[in-house]
């Protein structure tokens, strides 16, 4: 029997969001570890499956998630083929952290903390200081780092203690904020081509008896934003970065230990109105939203005070089957940005916080008509965006 019209929606419980295993299993808990077993102080093991190594290298494919490997083993034969190496030989993933985007994620991997702790929670968030939104990985408005972001980063205090320390990637990135409060310490080494990057970086991992080398590649996020994970585009990038794996994988020095992850994966989303709702043209889920953060699948929903209840109420009647959708201190509560929240990052949560569950997305067609015109998404907390890889390659 068909349900009445009026019959009240069914909303998914907040406790079925598949929180990130911080602490244990989460980007953040990476560095930790691999700098734990260099003997550098003040750091423990958090991922209890890894084996220490003298010489650590971090290769991090930039919208590479662990969905997106398994589903395709011959554009990625050899990427795939270390899928049983995953999580120190478990054949298991790890998990970004929330939001699944990439400033939230690198910043997490640089600091080795969650993102209650670093400060970065989401693509957009409202500056408290200022009430205006701050972009996160653009950096816009200017913001002072060291204020936004206030911890030292791992690869600072490993080369503190005497780790020969090196990051590999594209010269645009070395003076960025974000690299600054997340990726700087040791040395930055910029680099056009892929073959360099992979090239250098098996040179600084051979640089000294204990070394951390970090690389990057961004282009398989690139296209899988404008064309989708389902195009022939991203594909072609998907081999090109299997073969820039392997490249550096037959170049380890001895006593190495490369772990090629992700800041998360990615999902295309139709073009549709049932999967693409517009904010900008809805005016129930504008009513009381002073401003609108976050990115389509993770949003931060800040409201004009004393509408806090009503816009919570209002977004879950309207998005509540498709959404976990909770307030500030619900998902504070149960984990999502980590396990305790630095009193400077309270107020750039949202006082809503809405996750996609199903294959949907909140756009903005006038605000973000970049952001909304793209074909892979990602942000929330779902198996296809939060999982990400941790292969393995030793020496």
């Amino acid at each position: 029997m068909a349900q009445p019209a009026w019959q009240d929606p069914v909303l998914l419980p907040l406790d079925t969001a598949p929180v990130p295993e911080y602490g244990s299993g989460s980007l953040a808990d990476l560095l930790p570890t691999l700098v734990a077993g260099q003997g550098v102080r003040g750091f423990t093991a958090a991922i209890p499956e890894l084996t220490p190594a003298d010489r650590n290298c971090v290769f991090l494919i930039d919208g590479l998630g662990w969905e997106q490997i398994t589903a395709h083993p011959d554009e990625a034969p050899f990427l795939h083929s270390l899928l049983p190496t995953s999580r120190g030989g478990t054949g298991r993933p790890i998990t970004a952290g929330f939001p699944a985007t990439t400033a939230t994620s690198l910043a997490s991997v640089g600091t080795g903390l969650p993102p209650g702790a670093h400060g970065l929670p989401g693509y957009t968030a409202r500056n408290p200081e200022t009430g205006e939104l701050m972009n996160q990985l653009r950096w816009k408005p200017w913001t002072s780092p060291a204020v936004w972001q206030p911890y030292p980063t791992v690869f600072g205090l490993a080369d503190e203690a005497g780790v020969a320390t090196a990051q590999v990637s594209a010269p645009t990135f070395q003076h960025t904020p974000l690299t600054k409060i997340a990726l700087s310490g040791g040395t930055f080494h910029g680099r056009l081509t892929g073959e360099d990057r992979m090239d250098l970086a098996a040179d600084r991992l051979a640089a000294g008896d204990r070394s951390l080398v970090y690389t990057y590649y961004s282009e398989v996020d690139g296209k899988g934003h404008r064309f989708g994970v389902d195009s022939d585009a991203w594909r072609g990038q998907l081999m090109y970065v299997d073969g820039l794996a392997q490249r550096l994988a037959e170049q380890l020095p001895p006593r190495s230990a490369l772990y090629i992850t992700a800041d998360h994966g990615m999902i295309d989303i139709p073009f549709d109105e049932q999967s693409r709702i517009d904010f900008d043209e809805d005016w129930e889920l504008r009513a009381g939203v002073a401003l609108l953060g976050g990115e389509g699948r993770a949003r931060h929903v800040y409201a004009v005070p004393g509408a806090e209840t009503d816009v919570l109420t209002v977004w879950r009647e309207v998005l509540g089957e498709q959404f976990w959708v909770a307030s500030r201190d619900e998902a504070i509560a149960a984990g999502w940005f980590g396990p305790q929240i630095d009193e400077r990052v309270y107020g750039r949560i949202g006082d809503v916080v809405a996750a996609a569950h199903d294959d949907v997305v909140v756009t903005a067609s006038v605000q973000e008509p970049h952001e909304s015109a793209m074909v892979g998404m990602h942000g929330s907390m779902t198996p296809v965006e939060q999982l990400v890889p941790l292969l393995e390659v030793r020496s």
